[in-house]
């Protein structure tokens, strides 16, 4: 008897809670104070902290992206959520034991590996679920990590005050080892052949269109293409202006436009949302623009806005600026897998996702590390903002470069296909 298709659906909601699990490693900063005044480490010292988490995460996304695709998404979410798991809960030791060392190792590299082997295991699967709507599937789950920080900030405050931090490292770890466990039972890939219910008809009456890729490539044949490096770049660029903003926001909110340290406190958590919402709305905007144009739309805009924003004293426009910012940096997370399946396939898509990823993990270093020598060096961020701005430039060129290339290959495709139709033609 022939296994009925699990609901798509439901793979993209267990790909939400996955992301949604991880994702609170973005509310970190609500440990930083009650553990300085609990131990006396120094602000660097608890935020080092963070740093080891992202660093790695984008290490472990690179070297585990090749077990994913080996083991399918289900034993990959499993080791995931182990990880992520262990290394929440053993930071509840850590603060237990009053050892730093110990929070490095459970939270920064245990539970950075769990953040890495999540954030790719669901994406690959998610993108073969929904040929017809890759961005949206994936901005679904993305959107996730997003809005994990405005989820989990006001649970952790409740619960750090309540209980205190290492009983909170405990209840947070069994709570996301649990969702992330139960998540990633139903994960798997479709069955060979599978296509959504009336998409063949689509198809057949030309109200759809087969969605071809431009290559099928491995993890190791795709880093030996300029394509790879075009896109590594343009995501590093987006993400180390847009973590520029995100660690200079508050600060530049009080410094530059005058708002009250509380309004600046609420903007930071409203343009959250943002950077939520930018994940879904331009992953599925990528589904009818092209990711070319969507990933060249974002450095459009980004040009026009860190340029303007050194010159603005409105605080309108000023949130209403930052609000665009953060939709273009989160959407640049949300549209990259698809970007990959469509000119590297989906062969080895999580391998490849991971392998990119690096560039979050370089950029989440050089990002806020120069934003804060601009500020020591003039006294204010709007050096780096202009600086930034060039970045973009830069950006927007290798996005019209790209296509380049994207176009040399379709030309390669049609003319090996117009072969091939000739060939069956003389047999």
């Amino acid at each position: 008897m022939k296994k009925k298709p699990k609901n798509r659906w439901l793979i993209a909601l267990s790909a939400v809670g996955i992301h949604i699990s991880i994702g609170s490693v973005y509310a970190w900063s609500n440990f930083t104070n009650p553990l300085i005044d609990q131990f006396g480490w120094s602000t660097s010292q608890v935020q080092l902290t963070f740093s080891i988490a992202i660093l790695f995460l984008g290490l472990s996304a690179a070297f585990f992206g090749s077990f994913v695709e080996k083991y399918g998404p289900r034993k990959a979410g499993l080791v995931a959520a182990m990880f992520f798991g262990t290394g929440i809960i053993g930071s509840g030791f850590a603060v237990s034991a009053s050892s730093l060392p110990m929070l490095y190792v459970f939270y920064g590299a245990l539970g950075g590996i769990g953040l890495g082997i999540g954030y790719i295991a669901p994406v690959s699967t998610l993108v073969k679920w929904f040929p017809d709507r890759r961005g949206l599937a994936t901005g679904l789950a993305i959107m996730g990590f997003g809005f994990a920080a405005a989820i989990s900030s006001p649970i952790m405050e409740q619960l750090i005050t309540t209980v205190g931090v290492e009983q909170t490292f405990y209840i947070l770890g069994a709570a996301y080892l649990t969702i992330m466990l139960l998540s990633s039972l139903y994960l798997e890939k479709p069955p060979e052949g599978w296509s959504p219910a009336g998409f063949e008809e689509k198809l057949n009456s030309g109200k759809a269109e087969r969605k071809i890729d431009l290559s099928q490539l491995t993890a190791n044949e795709a880093i030996k293409t300029k394509r790879f490096y075009y896109l590594w770049f343009m995501l590093f660029i987006n993400v180390t202006c847009g973590i520029a903003i995100l660690s200079a926001a508050k600060p530049m909110a009080i410094d530059s436009i005058g708002m009250t340290t509380v309004q600046a406190a609420a903007l930071v958590g409203v343009l959250g949302i943002f950077n939520g919402l930018g994940r879904l709305g331009w992953a599925t905007i990528s589904d009818y623009i092209g990711r070319p144009n969507t990933y060249t739309a974002f450095f459009v805009i980004q040009i026009a806005l860190f340029a303007f924003l050194p010159f603005t004293t409105n605080a309108l426009f000023f949130q209403i600026m930052l609000a665009i910012i953060y939709t273009c940096y989160g959407g640049g997370f949300a549209s990259i897998p698809a970007y990959i399946a469509d000119i590297f396939g989906t062969k080895q898509l999580g391998a490849i996702h991971g392998y990119i990823l690096t560039a979050w993990a370089a950029a989440g270093l050089a990002g806020p590390l120069f934003a804060a020598y601009m500020k020591d060096k003039t006294g204010s961020y709007e050096g780096s903002l202009m600086f930034f701005a060039g970045l973009f430039v830069v950006a927007l060129v290798i996005s019209l470069v790209i296509r380049l290339d994207i176009r040399r290959l379709r030309a390669k495709n049609a003319e090996m296909a117009v072969h091939a139709n000739a060939e069956v033609v003389s047999d």
